[in-house]
């Protein structure tokens, strides 16, 4: 749980355009106003905050990538327009890697569509897919993840993507092409008010 948690700071500190308090960060992180605090304290000492304003965007992106895991359990699909399947689904979602890269910025060829969905809505992702496509390797990955992995998630073009932060960490764990996506990403990430 104890890199979830940081995980989760990092998520609202880098996601959110104003520095918050103390108070709302444990909120939003969904963690106790004591761990943030001892976070806070070695975010500060290397440098990447003052209180809980991000001072290095780069540098806090490139720590959160030294503790983060990428998700061991996903299913794979082959599924035949799978974005209209995803669209209509009343079910909760965000794209990341390749297919939310191609809905931001069209630099990377959407090969794979990952979504990350609710743990507990595993099954029903499962059985909707199942109806549209075969199970086993494919075009479409579902990954169960807690869900704050989708905070501040936005809607573009009828899907929901993952918030900038979080598709700049899913680019750069992917590896190849898509850590030179996540590169050009994390320039507009600087950018941000």
């Amino acid at each position: 749980m104890r890199g979830l948690k940081r995980e989760r700071i990092l998520r609202v500190l880098l996601t959110e355009p104003k520095p918050l308090s103390k108070n709302e960060l444990s909120k939003r992180a969904q963690c106790t106003r004591q761990w943030v605090i001892l976070f806070l304290r070695e975010l500060k000492k290397k440098k990447l905050i003052k209180e809980t304003k991000v001072i290095n965007p780069t540098g806090l992106i490139k720590y959160w990538l030294s503790i983060h895991q990428k998700p061991k359990k996903y299913r794979e699909y082959m599924i035949k327009e799978p974005l209209k399947i995803i669209k209509t689904a009343k079910l909760e979602h965000a794209l990341t890697t390749y297919q939310a890269e191609n809905i931001i910025q069209h630099h990377l060829f959407p090969s794979r569509i990952d979504v990350y969905i609710k743990e507990e809505e595993l099954q029903k992702w499962h059985s909707l897919l199942l109806k549209e496509g075969l199970y086993g390797k494919g075009n479409v990955r579902i990954i169960p993840v807690e869900e704050h992995t989708t905070y501040e998630k936005r809607k573009l073009n009828g899907l929901f993507i993952v918030s900038l932060p979080q598709l700049i960490i899913d680019l750069f764990t992917e590896g190849g092409p898509a850590a030179e996506a996540a590169e050009m990403l994390l320039v507009k990430l600087k950018h941000v008010p």
